[in-house]
Order: structure tokens, then C-alpha cells, then sequence
């Protein structure tokens, strides 16, 4: 069960399938056999089947933001306040509390995204 939470609290569609994969089987698997080996393997099942939904799901999510440019995504600089940083493009200050590291945003004034570092 540890583990399954662990894994929950991932913030990328693949983290979070496999979390909620994990929960699932072992669940499932526990109330099958009544054992403790059952809920693991259960858990190690669900794992895997629930990271497979969720890479198939972030990789939809990439496609809607097109192939990236050479080189890749650009990288914000950090404003000096927890959460906040500059566009690389336009240097506008934009709040990333809650998007995860690596997460994509897009400029406003130029429509072209950046990543969070």
C-alpha cells in the first residue's frame, strides 16, 4: 500500500496510473485470496496496467501540443519568489505553483510554450 501511494503522488499521467493501478490490484487481488501475496501480486499487476493507461494518456496529451522545436522546449528562468518565473520568450512573470517540474506552459503574448525548470 505504501508503495501504490508513492506512486500516487506522481504528478505525470503514467505516475499516476500506475498508482491508482496498484491500489486497484491489491485491492482486488487481497479480497480474491484472502493473502497478502495475492494483494502484491494484485498490486504489481494493476502497476503495470494502470502505466500503460497512463502513458497512452500523456502521450495523447503530447500530441495536442506538436512536435517540439529543435532542440527542445525552452526553459523559464526562476523570478526569485518560490513558484514564479519568467517566460523565456517575453520575460513576463507567470505563477508555476502548479504545474509539475518539466511541465509545459504556454506564453499569452506569444502562444509558444516553455517548460518549467
Amino acid at each position: 500500500m505504501l508503495f501504490s501511494l508513492l506512486l500516487n503522488s506522481c504528478d505525470t499521467p503514467v505516475g499516476q496510473g500506475a498508482g491508482w493501478g496498484a491500489a486497484t490490484g491489491a485491492i482486488i487481488g487481497g479480497a480474491a485470496t484472502g493473502h497478502v501475496r495475492g494483494a502484491a501480486i494484485g498490486a504489481a499487476a494493476g502497476a503495470a496496467a494502470g502505466a500503460l493507461f497512463g502513458a497512452a494518456i500523456e502521450e495523447d496529451q503530447a500530441a495536442r501540443y506538436g512536435p517540439p522545436p529543435p532542440g527542445g522546449f525552452p526553459v523559464a528562468r526562476w523570478a526569485g519568489t518560490p513558484g514564479f518565473y519568467y517566460s523565456p520568450y517575453t520575460g513576463r512573470v507567470y505563477d508555476l505553483r502548479g504545474v509539475p517540474p518539466g511541465g509545459l506552459t504556454r506564453d499569452v503574448d506569444t502562444g509558444r510554450l516553455f517548460r518549467k525548470p
